[in-house]
């Protein structure tokens, strides 16, 4: 892209040697031996001289650097990653490095930089940001020789898909062999999008500096430098009190008054004022009168499709014949409206808002219109006119809503949610005719479901309120809107829209469908109103099952769910998951990244695997997942979810050092979506659990307050107990009473018939905050616990029942039992409660051999707190 030279030739800028020296030492760090790359930010308001000093350090870079630069235009604001594309554009046109520079991530970053035609389903945003970053990393290191520098100009008119993108790769510069230069305007003159980007990327720079007006001083040597050594310090006063030092106004009246001088008898100060006036704001664009009605349409029609855009197609949309073009172009060059070239690219973004602005506002909207239409034709994409679409008056127009839902269905299969969002948005206010108003809602309630749950929740309602869906789209309806308000932690509301849904739809695939989402999110709930009725229910329907289809599978999905958490026997709930898997696995259409029947079943799946002992195939379903949402670039929430699942896995074999690893990835990325989602609530629950186990109080109290987890619960169920969890955090804090109160509260799970005593170990540790104060009800909750235990009948729920049970006991039955407890754990996979059994028998029998052992295996698990125990017992 052209851009605008700076406004006086000469070295250096006036009064911007400070900046320019700190661009001067990014760019030595740079081409060290060692590159350290980094983030340079400007800022300031229009016409302060911003292009003028990227131009200076694009200059300077350019001797030693390979330097790649843009600048933002506010016709391509709606257009998702415009900006990206147009910084890598001499990259992605060299087709012999193209397919190592897309690297593995070409199904997501190539339909993004409109390199290959986009597939039929949406695409993850965080995926698609993710592959660019990476892409940008793999450009940077193609490019050592001549390090890479990207200059961005006008940052606040980048989209918001491509400021996403900057601002994520904003930390990691210091670690490439990049260097970032980004000017914009104060944030307040962004979409409203776009100004966290901005806030973030000032965050991350290692220099950001707001430019300033000139003073008087360096307006008198501009002054002398341009007109001449003649000129009086009288008169550069006069254009800084006119211009307020601002460069751009300054050198465009130093240009006019090198054409035109002042009559020397004339009135200087006065003379200035007026002049200044036909620079800024609509006067500014009044200079156009002067020049015929060609030049004036031709800038309207230039300022409507905005820079980039070739010369001939603004001539087609102004009406003017090749000859009458060439004509207006030179008198717009010559009036300093457009810079030469054969696409459209106006002097400064001052004088492009300026001409936009004066166009007469009906026939604006009439371009916009014919500007859409002249795109198409040119074989573009529904998605690269929508744009102009956005800007044409609502006239009930089925071809523009039709453009427009097209349009926002390439966008979103580009990872571009935002953008399809104001395509249906636009089509709703046209409006659609009344048979596809409900189809529209329910598209703009499917992009809004990743970015706003509440959005989502709003345009279903109204989608299924409205008439036009048939069955299968109101079912995918309703199971989207469970899912918004499930994700938005409403889970009774999320339950009972699937339930009416159901008790209103024919028999049939769809009626099961939402039957078993149903069942699911009842069983979400952490407060359900008929958890025992529910249970009985679900057995009803789903025992019989054989698991033939995808609806049968469900059910046994959520009835081998239920019995875990029910504490029915281990071997009865495998024996159910057996016939909700194919061959082990997720059927089709039930996988982790089939939308239909959504990501639940196969969670599900595995968690109950994971609480029955049975860890290898829990963690083999959960090593799928991560494949899976890492190869189709699910990066988001899902993969966040994936990574905690896998972390439960590891927490619960007893490798507490890699759960825990686990787990803080999961966090981080789940961070980078929102905060307070359901996989934050699980994520911190079994980190605060891991930590415990490890013997890391101090650090499980600090993330506890840092995030927030203890009472109130969300309505969502927590993986696993929360309030046993938090009642083991008051009790390893020496908060007694408050540790009772709570784990009281935990035994409201028993009243819900979840008698799990793996998943909710609440009786273990009440017993054992009650052993002394309250012998009795110790006594009767061990008993309790080994019932559960033996019906449950997993060696870690027996092994933990008898640990308790030794624990309360008298001195002389406690070493039979602590013996019990390890035979049944050396058959469990949960290494750190076979150490934790190790050690209590050693203890309890002064048995060296037995505390040795604990002493290894606790080590191993990174139960550094056990480990301590026991080696301090040998010592």
């Amino acid at each position: 892209m052209t851009t605008t030279p700076p406004p006086w030739p000469g070295d250096p800028l006036p009064e911007r040697e400070l900046e320019l020296a700190a661009a001067d030492r990014a760019v030595d760090a740079l081409c060290r031996t060692r590159p350290e790359g980094g983030l340079l930010v400007y800022s300031g308001a229009a016409g302060i001289g911003k292009t003028s000093v990227l131009a200076r350090v694009r200059a300077r870079a350019a001797e030693r650097c390979t330097v790649r630069t843009t600048r933002a235009d506010p016709g391509t604001t709606a257009v998702p990653f415009h900006t990206a594309r147009a910084l890598f554009a001499p990259d992605l046109a060299d087709t012999d490095g193209l397919a190592a520079l897309l690297g593995p991530h070409r199904a997501l970053a190539g339909p993004a930089l409109g390199l290959t035609t986009p597939g039929d389903e949406p695409a993850d945003p965080q995926g698609v940001q993710d592959a660019l970053v990476a892409l940008t990393a793999r450009a940077a290191r193609r490019h050592r020789a001549r390090p890479l520098v990207l200059v961005l100009d006008d940052a606040h008119w980048a989209d918001g898909e491509s400021l996403g993108w900057l601002a994520a790769l904003g930390p990691r510069l210091a670690r490439l062999p990049l260097l970032l230069v980004v000017a914009h305007r104060p944030t307040e003159h962004a979409a409203e999008e776009s100004r966290p980007h901005l806030d973030t990327l000032g965050t991350a720079a290692r220099l950001r500096v707001t430019l300033r007006a000139l003073s008087p001083e360096a307006a008198a040597g501009l002054t002398r430098r341009a007109l001449g050594t003649g000129a009086d310090d009288a008169l550069g006063r006069a254009l800084w009190d006119a211009t307020g030092g601002s460069p751009y106004e300054l050198a465009e009246l130093l240009a006019r008054l090198r054409e035109h001088p002042l009559d020397p008898g004339a009135d200087q100060a006065s003379a200035v004022r007026e002049l200044a006036a036909t620079v800024r704001g609509h006067r500014l664009a009044d200079r156009l009168g002067g020049l015929g009605p060609d030049a004036a349409r031709l800038a309207w029609a230039a300022a409507v499709f905005g820079a980039g855009i070739p010369l001939r197609l603004a001539a087609s949309l102004a009406g003017l014949s090749p000859g009458r073009q060439a004509t207006a172009t030179g008198e717009l060059r010559a009036a300093r409206v457009l810079n030469p070239g054969d696409t459209v690219d106006f002097t400064h973004p001052l004088v492009a808002g300026a001409v936009y602005d004066a166009v007469p506002r009906s026939l604006r909207t009439t371009f916009h219109g014919r500007a859409a239409w002249l795109l198409t034709a040119e074989g573009h994409s529904p998605a690269a006119a929508a744009r102009h679409l956005l800007e044409v008056h609502p006239d009930q127009d089925p071809a523009l809503v039709e453009q427009l839902r097209r349009a926002a269905r390439e966008h979103l299969a580009v990872g571009a949610p935002d953008a399809a969002r104001r395509c249906l948005e636009r089509a709703l206010r046209e409006p659609p005719e009344h048979h596809l108003r409900a189809h529209v809602h329910h598209e703009l309630g499917c992009a809004a479901l990743l970015t706003s749950p509440a959005d989502t929740v709003r345009h279903l309602r109204t989608a299924l309120e409205l008439p036009g869906l048939d069955d299968t789209l109101r079912a995918d309806a309703t199971f989207r809107l469970a899912q918004a308000l499930a994700h938005n932690q409403q889970m009774r509301e999320a339950s009972l829209s699937v339930a009416f849904a159901a008790a209103t739809t024919e028999p049939g695939p769809e009626r099961l469908r939402l039957q078993a989402a149903h069942f699911m999110y009842d069983a979400f709930r952490a407060t359900e109103d008929d958890g025992p009725g529910r249970s009985r229910r679900l057995a009803q329907l789903a025992d019989p099952l054989a698991g033939e289809t995808n609806a049968e599978r469900a059910l046994l999905t959520l009835r081998a769910f239920d019995g875990m958490l029910r504490g029915e026997n281990h071997t009865v709930v495998a024996e159910f998951c057996e016939r909700a898997l194919t061959d082990g696995h997720p059927a089709p259409g039930l996988g982790w990244t089939d939308t239909a029947w959504g990501f639940e079943y196969p969670c599900l799946a595995g968690i109950t695997y994971a609480w029955i002992d049975e860890l290898d195939r829990a963690e083999e379903l959960f090593g799928e997942a991560v494949r899976a949402y890492e190869i189709s670039g699910w990066s988001g929430g899902h993969l966040a979810f994936a990574h905690m699942l896998t972390g439960a896995v590891l927490r619960r074999r007893g490798r507490l050092a890699e759960a825990e690893t686990r787990l803080r990835e999961s966090l981080r990325l789940a961070d980078r979506i929102g905060t307070g989602l359901p996989v934050h609530w699980d994520a911190v629950c079994l980190l605060v659990d891991t930590l415990l186990a490890r013997g890391r109080t101090a650090d499980a109290q600090r993330l506890a307050e840092a995030r927030g987890f203890g009472p109130p619960y969300p309505d969502a169920m927590i993986l696993p107990d929360a309030p046993s969890v938090h009642g083991r955090l008051l009790l390893a804090l020496g908060r007694t009473d408050e540790a009772v109160a709570a784990l009281e509260a935990a035994s409201a799970v028993a009243e819900r018939g979840r008698h799990n005593p793996v998943w909710a170990p609440w009786r273990r540790d009440l017993a054992g905050a009650l052993a002394t104060r309250d012998p009795e009800r110790a006594r009767a909750l061990t008993r309790r616990l080994r019932v559960d235990a033996e019906r449950f009948g997993t060696p870690t729920a027996l092994g933990m029942a008898l640990g308790c049970e030794a624990a309360l006991a008298p001195a002389g039955a406690a070493p039979a039992l602590h013996a019990r407890a390890v035979a049944h754990l050396e058959e469990s996979p949960a290494r750190d409660e076979l150490a934790r059994a190790r050690v209590a028998l050693g203890l309890a029998t002064g048995d060296r051999d037995q505390l040795h052992r604990g002493l290894l295996l606790a080590r191993t698990c990174g139960a550094d707190a056990l480990a301590e125990q026991a080696r301090s017992a040998l010592a």
